[in-house]
């Protein structure tokens, strides 16, 4: 229990544990009491409980939100880099139609999820933030590459990731016809690419999980849904990348952070409706 406590002590009374710990740690030793035995005790001792103090302070500190909308590819890779890390956090599910104070105030120039909030200071778009989590919480689960050229090509294919899949996905299902027929065509030449890009190694990055394997798996939930709108198998076009997907979704930070793939074209099919796509 009185560890438990620890946690929420205020700062003063931190201040005044850490003057009776330190006066504690120079008490004079009875059997060497004389004036020539009486030395301050090993510098590591302090360094190790200076250390103890700045870690339990900073993580009295450390406050994460997430803005999120449980259908976002975007918000799916926040959830994801946060889980691979272990990193507790408050969840916000945003009303996209009805968008809270907080939003509005944490993302003024675009008004869109997700936002990560650490300690008060919002963090907005999707990439940016993974790559922001795997900075701040380094010491766990590196999700960018340590080499600088390995990590510009990382950023390059999830940028790739960013400016294809998500647009030609929504012109599946959103469009009929030829321009159904085209944006299909696009997006399995795009899968096909990051498919060779992906080789037969495990992982974009090889054998570890990483970057772009965060910025594209979350879309795997919505392959179903492009399936079924736009009448075409992905696993028949693409089969290495849906067994790397299989592969992504036995790691638990993907698969609990992935809605299911029904759900999803349960979304898509209200969006066809509102939007007059039959």
């Amino acid at each position: 229990m009185a560890s438990a406590s620890l946690w929420n002590v205020p700062e003063l009374a931190l201040t005044s544990l850490n003057r009776l710990i330190g006066n504690l740690l120079y008490i004079p030793n009875p059997i060497l009491a004389s004036p020539s035995n009486q030395k301050r005790p090993p510098q590591h001792i302090k360094l190790h409980y200076s250390s103890s103090t700045s870690l339990l302070k900073k993580q009295m500190a450390e406050e994460v939100i997430l803005l999120d909308f449980w259908p976002s590819p975007f918000g799916m890779r926040v959830r994801i880099a946060l889980a691979e890390k272990g990193i507790a956090y408050d969840y916000k599910e945003e009303d996209l139609k009805n968008k809270s104070p907080l939003l509005l105030a944490m993302n003024p120039v675009h008004k869109k999820i997700p936002v990560l909030i650490h300690n008060g200071k919002p963090v907005c778009e999707s990439l940016i933030a993974v790559q922001y989590i795997d900075e701040v919480w380094h010491d766990k689960s590196p999700l960018l590459p340590s080499d600088p050229y390995e990590r510009a090509q990382a950023r390059f294919w999830a940028d790739y990731v960013d400016k294809k899949i998500y647009d030609l996905g929504r012109k599946i299902w959103s469009t009929k016809g030829e321009e159904q027929e085209a944006a299909k065509k696009e997006f399995v030449e795009s899968l096909k690419l990051l498919e060779g890009e992906l080789g037969d190694k495990p992982f974009f990055g090889g054998q570890a999980f990483g970057f772009v394997d965060v910025a594209l798996v979350p879309f795997y939930s919505w392959f179903y849904a492009y399936e079924t709108c736009g009448g075409f198998s992905i696993e028949a076009e693409c089969p290495k990348l849906v067994a790397w997907a299989k592969r992504c979704l036995l790691r638990e930070s993907v698969s609990k952070s992935l809605p299911d793939p029904e759900k999803v074209h349960g979304f898509v099919l209200e969006l066809k409706k509102k939007y007059g796509v039959e």
